[in-house]
């Protein structure tokens, strides 16, 4: 069934399963212990530590489909204790009454401040959910020590040029979530261009990606060409 158009491409093609889930082979290889972990649907709490783009939050999303958890979501950057409570409370209910497990996700945890961060604590200790964070900080200087030893700490590395046209292919031909039912293309010295200027980052990728055959449709084009991408890039 085709995703919603109306939402912005890096969205729509934000992968759903870990075998879409591009790049990071140095953790999520078959044998190392994250993929085993997640395959096998054996949770912990954990950090992930990386550049914008690298999918951290879709990594997260997905350990908690693999392992039927429910995933609430909380931006340090707009939550207070008043969300972390009601997230408490909402983990609660679900061990309680669906005896499924939670995964609390905290984007940009090193916002947080030190109690804001001891918060968490007990209620990660008692099982009430599984804490996952993501940080651009080294999280030895932005996180408190107690967190720390409670999760186990993940470097996401920025994507390579290969894995950000791996990234572009897909979205030119996936017809239901990306460009494929419009006929967008590109020639590939332009893709090449496109991946370099995205500096390791999926979803500045895919951005520039979308205002690009915005720009080719206005012109009633369907082919990014080196004028459209100049544009774009600049």
């Amino acid at each position: 069934m085709p995703d919603d158009l109306t939402k912005p491409l890096a969205d729509r093609m934000r992968p759903r399963q870990l075998d879409e889930y591009i790049g990071q082979q140095h953790i999520l290889k078959q044998g190392k212990p994250l993929y085993e972990a997640i395959k096998s649907g054996h949770l912990h709490s954990m950090i992930f530590w990386g550049p914008p783009g690298t999918g951290k939050t879709t990594l997260a999303r997905i350990i908690a489909q693999h392992s039927d958890a429910e995933f609430i979501p909380l931006s340090a950057v707009l939550a207070g204790v008043k969300d972390i409570r009601d997230a408490v409370t909402q983990a609660k209910q679900t061990q309680l009454e669906q005896q499924r497990p939670t995964v609390l996700f905290v984007d940009e945890v090193h916002r947080f401040n030190k109690s804001q961060q001891d918060a968490f604590l007990p209620h990660v200790e008692d099982g009430t959910f599984y804490f996952v964070g993501a940080t651009t900080e080294n999280p030895s200087f932005a996180l408190n020590n107690a967190l720390l030893s409670r999760a186990r700490v993940y470097v996401l590395n920025a994507l390579t040029i290969e894995d950000l046209l791996v990234v572009l292919n897909q979205a030119l031909s996936d017809k239901d979530r990306g460009l494929g039912a419009l006929g967008i293309t590109i020639a590939a010295p332009i893709k090449q261009q496109f991946a370099e200027a995205a500096d390791g980052d999926a979803r500045q990728l895919l951005n520039l990606l979308e205002i690009a055959s915005e720009l080719a449709l206005a012109h009633d084009e369907r082919e990014i060409t080196e004028a459209f991408a100049k544009e774009v890039l600049s």
